[in-house]
């Protein structure tokens, strides 16, 4: 069928192994993946893909968040950040949401063009003059991790 298969094709999949409690506002905060479901080639670590040969690369974040300050955040921004740009998504929050909500879903995914030692890392960002109150969760509850992922592959 013409299907070709390389062991070290660079992918990897990983996930939270830790709640991060009440991120920094006006800050980026790294989002902290401990938990490697795979990485077919060696190249995640510390929160951070490092491109091991120049190519396109599809990458995929998401996080659930939870307690989001309504009342002082202007917006937040979710994004992947790699040494040539970043790929992100923002809201409003005083505009989107009417009230606090409990839990807020953040994703972004984009194909991204990496030289070879180029790294991506995925942050969160609040800023206006509320509280540092937003959370990852996750810790030991393993079916939460199904919310939290940071995924990439080599396009070629």
């Amino acid at each position: 069928i013409g299907a070709v298969t390389k062991p070290l094709q660079p992918a990897f999949s990983v996930t939270t192994s830790a709640t991060q409690l009440n991120m920094t506002e006006d800050a980026d905060n790294t989002i902290v993946f401990g938990l490697e479901i795979f990485d077919t080639n060696g190249d995640f670590a510390s929160n951070t893909f490092t491109a091991p040969v120049a190519g396109k690369y599809m990458l995929t974040a998401k996080i659930l968040t939870a307690a989001i300050d309504h009342d002082g955040a202007y917006y937040a921004a979710f994004k992947i950040v790699t040494s040539n740009r970043n790929y992100s998504v923002n809201y409003s929050v005083r505009d989107f949401f009417e009230a606090q909500p409990e839990f807020w879903p953040f994703q972004v995914a984009a194909v991204v063009d990496m030289d070879a030692s180029d790294t991506a890392y995925v942050r969160y960002r609040e800023s206006g003059p509320g509280a540092s109150q937003t959370d990852v969760y996750n810790a030991a509850d393993a079916g939460a991790r199904e919310y939290h992922q940071f995924t990439g592959y080599l396009l070629g």
